[in-house]
């Protein structure tokens, strides 16, 4: 919808409002200091709406401005990425466009998933990941951890490294990954 369809329906708008409200032009031109004439062009369309003429007749209806421009909704927010399995390991798009800067998955780790994988990867990157529950083991170039609920790590993917889940309940986490040269910053004080 262009700019001309938004205001060419304003009109039909307010005849709507005044018609609801049961004023005449009269009484909307005195409440709001707006001439008869102006009024009904604005109404037919044959005036073009601005700000100056919008704002009282916005305040003498009672309604929001973009109630009588009627700004189209926002898109929907909502992200409907597809789970994608790996090997039983599921990994769910958080952002709209895969492949492009920062990504975010939520990964649902089976229990013990890949008990015996270990082979380390490298790949151009650089990659955040906290553990939302369960427990899940990284290996990283020659240091074994293990990761509980709440704790996060923070890494350059060109170093090898492997996640597996060899413990007896499922983890979640949620991973973040950038292109190379990008990290991740987490801003938070400390409660005192």
């Amino acid at each position: 919808m262009t700019d001309d369809d938004v205001l060419q329906n304003v009109g039909p708008r307010l005849r709507a409002l005044r018609g609801r409200s049961g004023r005449t032009l009269a009484e909307v031109a005195q409440g709001t200091g707006i001439s008869v004439s102006t009024l009904s062009r604005l109404e037919s369309g044959g005036r073009r709406p601005t700000l100056e003429l919008l704002l009282p007749l916005a305040r003498t209806y009672g309604v929001a401005l973009d109630d009588l421009v009627d700004t189209s909704a926002p898109p929907d927010p909502r992200v409907h990425g597809h789970p994608i399995d790996l090997d039983g390991m599921t990994m769910v798009p958080l952002t709209r466009q895969p492949g492009s800067g920062l990504q975010a998955y939520k990964q649902l780790f089976p229990p013990r998933w890949q008990v015996g994988n270990t082979e380390q990867k490298v790949h151009e990157g650089y990659e955040w990941l906290y553990v939302l529950s369960g427990r899940i083991r990284l290996l990283l170039g020659p240091r074994d951890f293990v990761l509980g609920p709440g704790e996060v790590v923070e890494f350059d993917t060109r170093v090898p490294h492997a996640f597996s889940n060899p413990f007896p309940e499922p983890a979640e986490t949620l991973i973040l990954v950038g292109p190379q040269g990008e990290r991740m910053h987490v801003r938070a004080r400390p409660a005192r």
